[in-house]
């Protein structure tokens, strides 16, 4: 599947690091490709779509965390299979802010809700959200930055 298949979008992230209220980040992630390839990907073998508890959300770096040139590639994968479901290419400042977000937004809110919503279309129509309390950053190499990731208290990874 072509990363330019997707288009992303997020919201509520403008009040980090102002001092506002804060609102559940949401990203919203829109596929334009043959529309039975997404909807394969995100179907468990019962027939039903794979839910929150079953996919994992992370960004890889292509370069540098402390580069504001740096790209990564955001991923969504299946935790059972480890196979993905989709990526996408993403500027990595905007990701890394999406991620503060969601921890300030976490620290805010009880613990049971997600972090953050992650909205997903086909062309417009809605196929599924997740709401998450998970973003794992990787750098070039493959090696988990705990520092920058969204990981919630409790977790062993």
């Amino acid at each position: 599947m072509r990363r330019d298949y997707f288009e992303l979008d997020v919201t509520n992230v403008d009040w980090y690091g102002t001092g506002e209220s804060p609102r559940q980040p949401t990203v919203s992630i829109d596929f334009y490709g043959p529309p039975e390839l997404l909807r394969e990907r995100f179907t468990a073998p019962t027939g039903e779509l794979l839910d929150a508890g079953e996919l994992d959300v992370a960004l890889r770096l292509q370069g540098p965390i402390d580069d504001p040139k740096t790209t990564g590639v955001v991923s969504v994968t299946d935790r059972l299979t480890g196979d993905y479901v989709l990526e996408l290419n993403a500027d990595a400042d905007d990701v890394l802010h999406f991620i503060g977000a969601a921890r300030e937004y976490g620290r805010s809110i009880d613990v049971e809700n997600g972090h953050y919503q992650v909205d997903i279309a086909i062309e417009d129509e809605h196929l599924v959200t997740l709401e998450k309390s998970t973003f794992l950053v990787y750098d070039a190499d493959g090696e988990l930055l705990r520092g920058q990731s969204l990981i919630p208290s409790g977790v062993e990874l």
